[in-house]
């Protein structure tokens, strides 16, 4: 199995404890985690059985040592991951939501020692050695001008060294304050659309499609996202012909405790959709009742689908890739914490199960 590299920013996840808010909570006892989106694809990549290789910069101190560490632990190649004297690691705080209540995430995230590193500082000819496919996202350019111009570096460094490329669009509101009297989704969309030009697998919707590319299709307002893939595939690759294969999750949130997860791939090479969970030929989502946490539930979906595809066993059926994938991110919804804790096994027993936890024993 070849080597998944991911590039993106690793941050320190501060939580309150149970679902306590953050004035409650402080000053007070919190939770101190690492994570952050393409971190958690990697780490997932390992847990699953497979090789990852993940690509950051963090200041030189002992939290970072720390953070070194735990990625090691977890079976991520980290290697490469660059060490400065200047900046800090990035914050993200927590508030798990309830009901009606929603979770709430505040970044603290400006100059960090990612977001001031320039792309020509990473060896790019040895990161993509051994490696076959690259994993970025939409958050990364978010975060800096200057991290931006690296991601959109690395990507075509990794198109040079023949890897495929894979791209969540993951638009966080929050972020893309970078360029003052620019609305956030028109940058977003102008830096996004010169990098789309690499991106051979991508997960989005159509309000990405919309929001970020300006990419209107032609069809129900009210289609559902099982309906509507075909179509935004096909707009994107007429834009955009690198683009091969689209991922779409489909979340019913009833509650913040209560989700309906499942997911939808369309193959643009041979017109096939698939969708999971699939019972009996029919769409029949995982009915998930009490979430532990959902951050990371979009990363787990990624990092499935990323293993799947170069599994030798997974890999020769796209409906066990994309089967795989959600019963992996169903699985997140369980997890504290960003990064998927399950194995390999833990999902094939899922997919096996018709979507029902049993204990194992």
């Amino acid at each position: 199995m070849s080597v998944i590299v991911t590039f993106g920013e690793v941050l320190a996840r501060i939580t309150t404890e149970g679902y306590y808010t953050f004035r409650q909570s402080l000053p007070g006892r919190v939770t101190f985690s690492f994570a952050g989106a393409e971190a958690n694809v990697a780490a997932s990549i390992s847990l699953l059985g497979g090789k990852s290789r993940y690509v950051t910069a963090l200041p030189d101190n002992d939290i970072s040592e720390a953070c070194l560490g735990n990625l090691r632990n977890l079976g991520v190649d980290e290697s490469h991951i660059l060490k400065k004297e200047s900046g800090r690691l990035g914050i993200y705080f927590v508030q798990a939501g309830a009901d009606q209540r929603p979770s709430k995430v505040i970044y603290d995230r400006e100059g960090s020692t990612f977001s001031t590193t320039e792309g020509c500082e990473y060896d790019w000819d040895s990161i993509f050695q051994g490696a076959s496919i690259l994993h970025v996202s939409g958050i990364t350019p978010a975060v800096s001008k200057t991290a931006a111009k690296a991601q959109l570096l690395c990507m075509k460094k990794a198109k040079e060294h023949g890897l495929l490329i894979s791209f969540d669009c993951n638009f966080r509101s929050k972020l893309w304050n970078w360029e003052p009297g620019t609305p956030k989704e028109k940058l977003a969309g102008r830096v996004i659309g010169e990098m789309m030009d690499y991106v051979d697998i991508l997960f989005a919707a159509r309000m990405d499609a919309e929001a970020l590319l300006g990419i209107y299709v032609d069809c129900d307002k009210n289609a559902s996202r099982i309906d509507e893939q075909p179509y935004i595939a096909e707009a994107i690759n007429r834009r955009y012909g690198s683009v091969k294969l689209l991922l779409t999750t489909m979340r019913q949130s009833i509650s913040a405790t209560y989700n309906k997860w499942g997911a939808a791939m369309y193959d643009i090479s041979d017109g096939m959709q698939y969708v999971s969970p699939c019972i009996d030929g029919q769409y029949v989502p995982y009915d998930i009742t009490s979430i532990v946490d959902r951050i990371g539930a979009g990363d787990s979906f990624a990092a499935g689908l990323l293993f799947a595809l170069t599994d030798p066993e997974l890999g020769k059926d796209k409906q066990s890739v994309i089967d795989f994938a959600t019963a992996a991110s169903c699985l997140c919804h369980t997890i504290l914490q960003d990064i998927n804790f399950v194995s390999r096994e833990d999902v094939l027993a899922l997919m096996k199960s018709g979507g029902h936890g049993t204990v194992s024993r």
